[in-house]
């Protein structure tokens, strides 16, 4: 009986998973209560031959006088024989009972195991024909127990994989265990999952490996984590490395534009080197541009953030994308009336739209429909959880931009946000777009993502922290144009040779009376020395020894009524963000004479500040 109830439960476990806890129960109480019945019949008909037994001694013992010592041993053992098996018969079913519950509770223990491994477990044989599969297969994979138990143990193993798989079965078999694999496996929906994969041999009674036992567990998550994992950390590197040559090839930039400015000046515009000097300076202007895109997807541009409505920024910027997307591309905004607003850089937030907009253009060259939508969002704990890289949970302003074109393959968006990746024909797109859509969001504290599909569409969502402070109306000034000369005192401090010998030229043919300093300890000591009033510090953010705000500290402990300038490539984080303090007056290299001419006017004109400004 018991042979036959193991049977019946291995029976039960083929088919890929286990009976339930109370059909086992059930089954071993019905099987326990037949035996007790067939023992206790046992019992019974050795009773009722004792029983029998004593009725032929007694009347022997009536007639005869005898007593039961003196009955014949042989009448004697054999009485005793049949009480002593009634109690082994007793012994021997309390004994199996105990086994069994034993039993039981190891069955229990391996189905609890079985089905609530992650892991998925299965038993092959020679053959690779399923002998078990767990009842993860279903979860993890889909088919049910009577799919996995009606394939070959390679049929749902990627074709470029099964070759791998057989060797490692191979090698289980004739080493006892297993090597570590990585193979794909199809899910029921047809996609495709990686599982890392270990397998051990089961011994025979003679010895020898037949059966293997294979252990799979699903790491498709945890490879897509490392994945992006790496993304980010090549995205960091390669920002860090953009943003430093971006900074050193501004100062670069700066001599070259700022002397072919000095050199248009002196040619006559019927100087035949006089087109030569105006490409010159578009080609100078055009890096400039370049250089400034590489340092907004390096984080390092220095941005002048302010509390803006990203409602009017959409609105502002629709008229002009009408007219860049071309006719054949339908525009469409929903704006939510009570959305909240954000502190960023305006300037370069209408940057990201229109990137956006351009990329989203090019993805639809039969045309199409281009929505951007703004909302209030939430993230909650349970929320950040989906993404890889930390995300700080709170009130977000969300914006989204959503196209129906010819979409990207998940290969593709592993490398959009990468500087000069592009998709597009030679010549027509710098890689830069993206990158700098990144570049910005990032540093206004901000999280972007995309999700895509292969001819429905592309979606990028932008997260911007909400600010419960007023929007910040700009103020400008109207009336005559403004004074780019003067005569006030300019302390310049700038380690780069070159470019501070062409700022001191600009500012000395402005009128301004120029003392030079080529980092911060020389700078105070040149203040020290000097017992005039400097009216202006015109510094590089970014100096050796000591930096642009710490210089300007000390001045002002000197020289309380001294006004200051920072100038810079970039500086790591924007303006109120660390470096520079907040409100603080900055001058993005590379600059041009006017632009320099007119951030010195604004700021000696300003109202005197304390040693930040």
């Amino acid at each position: 009986m018991p042979d036959r109830f193991h049977m019946k439960f291995a029976d039960q476990r083929r088919g890929g998973t286990l009976a339930p806890t109370q059909s086992l129960l059930s089954s071993m109480r019905t099987v326990e209560r037949r035996e007790w019945w067939l023992w206790l019949s046992a019992v019974l008909i050795t009773l009722l031959l004792t029983v029998g037994l004593v009725s032929f001694i007694i009347p022997m013992l009536q007639g005869e006088h005898w007593g039961w010592l003196e009955l014949p041993h042989s009448a004697r053992g054999l009485v005793a024989l049949v009480l002593l098996f009634d109690v082994y018969v007793l012994y021997q079913q309390s004994q199996i009972y105990r086994i069994r519950d034993r039993l039981i509770q190891r069955e229990e223990l391996f189905r609890l195991i079985t089905e609530n491994a992650a892991d998925m477990i299965a038993v092959v044989d020679a053959e690779d024909r399923r002998l078990y599969s767990s009842p993860s297969y279903e979860k993890i994979l889909g088919y049910s127990p009577q799919e996995m138990q009606d394939t070959s143990s390679l049929e749902h193993v990627h074709p470029e994989d099964r070759q791998l798989v057989e060797e490692a079965g191979k090698e289980a078999r004739n080493a006892g265990v297993g090597r570590r694999i990585e193979y794909r496996m199809r899910h029921r929906d047809g996609t495709w999952r990686l599982f890392e994969s270990t397998a051990s041999t089961i011994l025979d009674a003679e010895g020898k490996s037949g059966k293997l036992v294979i252990v799979n567990r699903d790491i498709t998550g945890r490879r897509r984590l490392e994945d992006q994992f790496r993304q980010a950390q090549k995205m960091e590197a390669v920002g860090r490395l953009s943003g430093g040559i971006a900074h050193d090839f501004n100062n670069i930039l700066g001599v070259i534009i700022g002397y072919g400015e000095i050199l248009q000046d002196s040619v006559k515009e019927t100087d035949p080197l006089a087109g030569c000097v105006k490409e010159i300076l578009g080609a100078g202007k055009r890096a400039a541009t370049l250089t400034r895109q590489l340092l907004a997807f390096s984080r390092q541009q220095v941005l002048e953030p302010k509390v803006v409505d990203l409602n009017s920024i959409v609105t502002d910027t629709e008229k002009m994308l009408r007219r860049l997307i071309g006719e054949d591309i339908e525009l469409s905004t929903v704006l939510d009336p009570n959305l909240s607003r954000v502190k960023a850089d305006q300037g370069q937030i209408e940057q990201v739209i229109l990137n956006l907009s351009v990329n989203a253009r090019d993805a639809m060259p039969n045309g199409g429909k281009l929505t951007i939508r703004t909302e209030n969002s939430e993230m909650t704990e349970v929320d950040v959880r989906r993404y890889s890289y930390p995300v700080k949970p709170g009130r977000y302003v969300l914006l989204t931009v959503t196209d129906t074109g010819v979409g990207m393959d998940v290969a593709t968006q592993g490398h959009i946000f990468e500087p000069f990746f592009t998709t597009k024909e030679k010549g027509k797109g710098t890689g830069l777009g993206l990158a700098t859509v990144y570049g910005v969001v990032k540093q206004s504290d901000g999280y972007i993502e995309v999700h895509s599909e292969v001819g429905v569409g592309t979606v990028f969502k932008i997260y911007l922290p909400q600010v419960d402070e007023p929007v910040e109306v700009e103020r400008r000034s109207v009336g005559e144009a403004p004074a780019m000369h003067g005569q006030e005192t300019v302390l310049l401090v700038e380690d780069e040779e070159a470019l501070c010998k062409l700022t001191r030229n600009i500012l000395e043919s402005l009128g301004y009376t120029v003392l030079e300093a080529c980092n911060g300890a020389e700078a105070c000591e040149v203040s020290r020395q000097h017992r005039e009033t400097i009216h202006l510090v015109l510094s590089d953010v970014v100096m050796p020894g000591m930096n642009g705000p710490a210089l300007a500290t000390q001045l002002a402990a000197q020289r309380p009524e001294i006004r200051v300038l920072y100038m810079s490539g970039y500086t790591g984080q924007g303006v109120g963000q660390g470096v520079l303090p907040a409100g603080s007056n900055f001058l993005a290299k590379p600059f041009t004479r006017e632009s320099l001419a007119l951030k010195v006017r604004d700021v000696l004109k300003a109202e005197p500040a304390t040693s930040t400004r």
